[in-house]
């Protein structure tokens, strides 16, 4: 991981593009996907069901994978607000970007 940091550093110079910057702009990246996921958790519950709906008249199913998935939204969601609050306060550090290289 730190060589993925200095690489991007190297790749990237400039001002705008420091060591915090950098780190800033992929939890932002990441905190998005985080949040893209339950739409992706709600699509494939979605498919499930109609799947289900129409294998109703010759399957049995049983509903064993809904709760994995509203655990994994769960997870999702703690995972957004601590990624939230580890923005924040790299947003409000005083901390100058110098001192993080």
């Amino acid at each position: 991981m730190t060589n993925a940091a200095a690489d991007d550093a190297a790749t990237w110079p400039g001002e705008g593009h420091t060591p915090h910057n950098l780190i800033v702009s992929g939890l932002v990246a990441l905190i998005g996907r985080v949040r893209a996921s339950p739409q992706l958790i709600e699509a494939a519950i979605a498919r499930e069901d109609l799947v289900a709906g129409h294998n109703a008249a010759s399957l049995i199913v049983l509903d064993n994978v809904t709760p994995r998935y509203l655990k994994a939204s769960v997870v999702l969601k703690a995972c957004e607000a601590g990624l939230g609050v580890t923005l924040d306060m790299l947003r409000d550090s005083r901390t100058p970007a110098s001192s993080l290289n």
